[in-house]
């Protein structure tokens, strides 16, 4: 994901859109949310999981201008 995608990520996104930002593969990155590993928070919803994307965004090191 380029950093101006990355910039217009809404407040949550799902596992797989974290997944390739992180350039991990889906069910590795589901594994680690169901296990609570995940680098960054998750957000249990039922049986969906969302991923917060300021902690994302912290993660990659990136910050809104």
């Amino acid at each position: 994901m380029s950093h101006d995608e990355l910039l217009a990520l809404p407040t949550t996104v799902s596992v797989e859109t974290a997944a390739r930002a992180l350039g991990l593969g889906r069910t590795r990155a589901y594994q680690l949310a169901r296990q609570g590993q995940f680098p960054c928070k998750v957000i249990r919803i039922g049986t969906s999981y969302r991923i917060v994307t300021v902690d994302l965004r912290r993660l990659l090191g990136i910050e809104p201008s």
